[in-house]
């Protein structure tokens, strides 16, 4: 199949009808007629059933309709961005995030980096670190932020930032004093919170508690940091995070003590191996690193 092949079927798929594709194409009946005619000629094979005017896709068409839906979203892609040039739009510039850096660091790092790039594109996604590797491979992002080093060879890592694992609990759980001081696994009282099985960093705190003797007990377990912050502001427990989702929470509901013995959590830069960063993007990811680093100075205060 031609590309334009694709581009026609896809339509009449969307629409049913050869009128239909012909709107959405902007071009003649006769023309999307005899492009169908083309590609089921090559293909060898009817791809519709045609009744009283209407088109009805055979199993094949289904399930070559899925496999090139991507192709075709592709296309649309292309012909977006060859617009955007003749018009002289500026790049745009797609960046993931895990949930936890998008909402405790980006917002700063926007509105810092909008001061000079005020009228870049940018798409904002959040996905897990096993999604942002696939994305960057594919190509559909440019940048992402992850709190996890994924190890892989097609994905360079760049550290922006690092703080340490920290024990997050509601108001008045710990006098002045105790919240200067690290809190060991002996230390953990009341509801505890925990990460669901699968979290790295979850994990790193239950092995460090029963490398200490403590078997801690989850009554509640979530799947997101931003979750246990939000059950600790409201009282529910206390929970051990990331630092950037510490740093981010209510000062006046929460108190921080550092985790002993201490767990390093670093932010990274991921990016494809191939595919270097524009200066937009570049200058996005120097706005990121300072403004993670200066929200970890401010949890600190």
């Amino acid at each position: 199949m031609r590309l334009r092949h694709i581009e026609v079927f896809h339509a009449i798929m969307q629409v049913g009808t050869i009128s239909g594709a012909a709107q959405v194409l902007h071009i003649s009946q006769p023309a999307v007629t005899k492009v169908l005619q083309h590609c089921e000629l090559q293909l060898g094979m009817p791809l519709f059933e045609r009744v009283r005017g209407k088109l009805y896709p055979k199993p094949e068409a289904h399930r070559l309709f899925a496999e090139t839906e991507k192709l075709n979203r592709d296309l649309q892609g292309i012909r977006r961005l060859a617009a955007s040039l003749k018009g002289r739009a500026i790049e745009t510039i797609r960046l993931v995030s895990t949930p936890t850096v998008a909402i405790a660091v980006l917002p700063d790092a926007m509105t810092h980096w909008r001061r000079e790039f005020s009228t870049t594109r940018c798409e904002l996604a959040t996905h897990h670190t096993n999604e942002i590797v696939n994305a960057l491979r594919l190509g559909e992002a440019d940048l992402a932020l992850s709190l996890q080093d994924p190890r892989h060879p097609g994905i360079v890592a760049e550290p922006l930032a690092q703080g340490v694992m920290t024990v997050i609990a509601p108001a008045g759980t710990w006098t002045e004093e105790e919240c200067t001081q690290p809190l060991s696994a002996e230390g953990l009282t009341g509801e505890l919170i925990g990460l669901a099985d699968n979290d790295p960093l979850g994990e790193m705190i239950v092995a460090a508690c029963e490398a200490q003797g403590v078997h801690p007990v989850f009554h509640t377990v979530v799947q997101t940091y931003q979750i246990a912050r939000s059950l600790v502001e409201a009282g529910a427990g206390t929970a051990v995070v990331d630092p950037f989702t510490a740093a981010s929470s209510v000062a006046s509901r929460v108190q921080k003590r550092a985790w002993d013995p201490a767990i390093p959590v670093q932010l990274f830069l991921l990016t494809a191996s191939h595919a270097p960063l524009s200066h937009g993007a570049r200058e996005l990811a120097n706005s990121i690193g300072a403004a993670a680093r200066a929200c970890l100075e401010k949890g600190c205060q």
